[in-house]
């Protein structure tokens, strides 16, 4: 529009004085009319804009009806909303939806301290995922795109928020505000130190007030990492939904590039490129409430079958080690038992629950376990040295047997030896050696005596 107005003020001041003369004239309570040559050639520019600018226009209108976006506004103003719905027989991957009509409540452990909140359940769970136009949390960092999910008549709905420039925030953000108010549970992955703190500082900014988060916050990254953090080659969520959910994405935009493609969209006004941030958005949506199923089978219990149980003695541990800090520790201790039951030998993985239970004073399963690491040939140097040590620090303060305490700590020193760790020692493995010389010495002296 500013080009066509310069254009016009061009038209107008390239008119002869005689036109200027004869608009002078008029009184000033008249009407002042456009020469005919004027209003002609104005005509004429601005059906060469249109010409020029519609069908950009028009192309841009056919991409947001195709993606089914559709403006909404409000007394804040106005931003752009998708939303797409899903039937809670959906398949996505291993997991129908609609398992989280029985599975959610069991979530209910992450906050056992809330008494009078209502269970988890298809009805109060809120999904909040963000793409941002950066990786950080401060204050600069927009969330140009907002994704909602929540259950609304048996359907999976995931409403997704964008706006055209950051002056339609505001609007979005104050929509968001209230939508929030008719759940109960908040779910994200990495939404406690990424998601909500870039959304309550962004509240601040655009002067919404100090954000409460009132909703009890599920972020499935930290139970995730509890799991999955040495089965994994990393705990983000694509690769937790593709190893764990049977979830496979095609052609997936990455999150990182989410912003440049944002940043492109400000400048030419072209919506194409934001259908594969749409995409992933939506697909991130559906893989939190996959997790959501997965991990409330977790805690019902429900981990049998060769699709859900964990792939690995570790795994296997490290999921009973996070099911006894929910609480869960019958649970937790039928997983350890069956651990043993399989005998894994030569899992330096087991020194996980050798460390649990000398901390409950479980000392027979421990003393076995350390047992089972050190007579391993194969087992990685640091989990053999760390089960002797344990052996001679047991038998001699527990047990009282100096003996078998010393020939364990002979042990842990020729596994220094066969290693030739002097070699390379650190300052720290060079006081682990010293330490070691020092047990063997009054070991030594407590067997003479």
């Amino acid at each position: 529009m500013s080009s066509m107005r310069e254009r016009m003020n061009r038209l107008r001041g390239s008119q002869g004085s005689s036109a200027i003369d004869e608009q002078s004239a008029q009184s000033e309570n008249q009407t002042v009319n456009m020469p005919e040559a004027l209003s002609a050639n104005a005509a004429q520019e601005t059906e060469a804009a249109s010409a020029l600018e519609s069908p950009a226009q028009d192309v841009h209108e056919a991409v947001w009806q195709r993606l089914q976006v559709a403006e909404r506004s409000s007394k804040w103003g106005s931003f752009l909303q998708r939303e797409v719905r899903y039937p809670l027989q959906y398949q996505h991957g291993h997991h129908l939806l609609a398992e989280l009509a029985e599975t959610a409540e069991h979530l209910r452990v992450f906050h056992p301290e809330e008494t009078g909140l209502p269970a988890p359940s298809l009805e109060n769970l809120l999904f909040l995922d963000l793409e941002t136009t950066g990786l950080g949390a401060g204050t600069g960092n927009i969330p140009f795109m907002v994704g909602l999910g929540y259950v609304q008549n048996e359907q999976f709905v995931i409403a997704q928020y964008l706006i055209r420039h950051p002056a339609e925030e505001r609007a979005m953000l104050a929509d968001l505000q209230t939508r929030m108010e008719d759940f109960h549970y908040l779910v994200t992955y990495n939404g406690r130190t990424f998601d909500w703190p870039v959304l309550a500082g962004r509240f601040i900014m655009n002067g919404l007030g100090r954000a409460e988060l009132r909703l009890k916050h599920l972020d499935f990254l930290h139970p995730s990492r509890s799991i999955w953090r040495n089965t994994l080659a990393s705990c983000k969520l694509s690769y937790v939904e593709e190893e764990r959910l049977g979830i496979h994405r095609v052609d997936d935009v990455p999150g990182s590039q989410a912003p440049a493609i944002y940043f492109q969209f400000l400048a030419d006004s072209n919506p194409s490129p934001l259908e594969g941030v749409f995409v992933h958005n939506e697909l991130d949506m559906l893989a939190m409430a996959c997790l959501s199923i997965r991990f409330g089978r977790l805690l019902d219990n429900r981990i049998s079958g060769e699709v859900y149980a964990p792939k690995k003695p570790e795994e296997w541990i490290r999921t009973g080690l996070w099911l006894e800090r929910m609480g869960q520790a019958r649970q937790a201790e039928a997983i350890f038992h069956m651990v043993m039951e399989a005998d894994p030998k030569g899992e330096s993985s087991l020194m996980l629950l050798a460390a649990r239970d000398k901390k409950v004073g479980n000392w027979e399963r421990a003393v076995l376990l350390w047992q089972k690491v050190a007579m391993t040939a194969h087992v990685e140097f640091a989990a053999v040295y760390e089960a002797f040590i344990e052996l001679a620090m047991y038998y001699e303060h527990r047990a009282k047997q100096p003996e078998t305490a010393l020939t364990y700590a002979h042990g842990a020193q020729s596994a220094i030896s066969e290693r030739a760790l002097l070699q390379r020692a650190d300052a720290k493995r060079r006081a682990e050696q010293a330490a070691l010389t020092k047990r063997i010495e009054r070991l030594k002296r407590k067997l003479s005596r």
